[in-house]
């Protein structure tokens, strides 16, 4: 996958701000969490990733391009 350009990341910095609450609605992945599940925000890295530390303990980040949540507050 190709990495985002900069507007991109900063649009998704300012979209989900470190603190803010989320669902996951998408993530293709067989770790991942239930779909629904809520988390916060920790971050958003240099290529996109939105990191979430989910209320059921995952770890895994919902990823630019392949995955999708949305703000909840």
């Amino acid at each position: 996958m190709k990495t985002p350009r900069r507007e991109i990341i900063e649009s998704l910095r300012e979209g989900f701000p470190v603190g803010c609450r989320v669902e996951l609605l998408r993530m293709d992945d067989v770790q991942a969490p239930p779909l629904g599940t809520l988390g916060t925000v920790i971050g958003v890295d240099a290529i996109g990733t939105i990191h979430v530390d989910w209320d059921n303990g995952c770890g895994l980040g919902v990823a630019y391009g392949e995955d999708d949540c949305r703000r909840i507050d």
